[in-house]
């Protein structure tokens, strides 16, 4: 039992080593920086018939893989910003989550889903992994925590209440339902942002 124990953290230490490799660090940052763009461009439709107050909220996951970027930058450069490691860590996880469950919601409905919606799935499951991966680093103070929280939830009212949410396959039919679902996500990733960003023991970043 000692033995496994001892092997298991051995390998939870290589995990966080490799996490603090500097390549690694260039290789999501390099990824993030695509899939951000990407992103836009997926909402660039829906954007041109947004409203100019309502753009900034429109766009939720590649905001959140923008807010990680800047994460990302931060460790590189040893500039941390507590703020924009709440926001990527509860965006990242709430819109990770979001997507992978709307994707699968669809192919319940219909039977179907393209190879577009599994890609989707699977980028989107990347994502609210990596933001987990990384709290152990965050710089977070209770004020940013209150912050990404007023954030998200706002974001909720913009989608829900002032009907800005994605345009994608049947989320108009079921528009409570899902506006319910995202809400209750939300306090969820808000939760997941305090244990994992801010409770839990922290780590500096060491390797570099």
């Amino acid at each position: 039992m000692e033995i496994l124990l001892k092997g298991r953290e051995s390998s939870v230490l290589s995990i966080f080593h490799l996490l603090q490799n500097k390549i690694v660090l260039w290789w999501l940052l390099i990824v993030n920086v695509f899939g951000t763009i990407y992103g836009y461009y997926w909402y660039g439709y829906q954007l041109e018939k947004t409203e100019p107050h309502f753009i900034p909220f429109v766009p939720d996951s590649p905001t959140a893989s923008l807010f990680f970027c800047f994460v990302l930058i931060g460790f590189l450069y040893k500039k941390q910003n507590g703020l924009m490691e709440a926001l990527a860590i509860v965006t990242l996880f709430k819109y990770g989550v979001w997507a992978v469950v709307m994707n699968l919601l669809t192919l319940l409905l219909t039977g179907y889903l393209n190879p577009a919606g599994y890609m989707l799935m699977a980028s989107h499951a990347a994502m609210a992994i990596q933001g987990i991966l990384y709290a152990p680093y965050y710089k977070i103070k209770p004020w940013h925590i209150i912050a990404a929280g007023l954030w998200t939830i706002h974001n909720d009212i913009i989608d829900y209440v002032f009907l800005q949410y994605p345009v994608y396959t049947i989320i108009h039919y079921y528009t409570k339902e899902i506006g319910y679902f995202t809400f209750w996500l939300s306090i969820f990733s808000i939760f997941i942002l305090y244990y994992f960003g801010y409770k839990r023991n922290r780590k500096d970043l060491t390797s570099f």
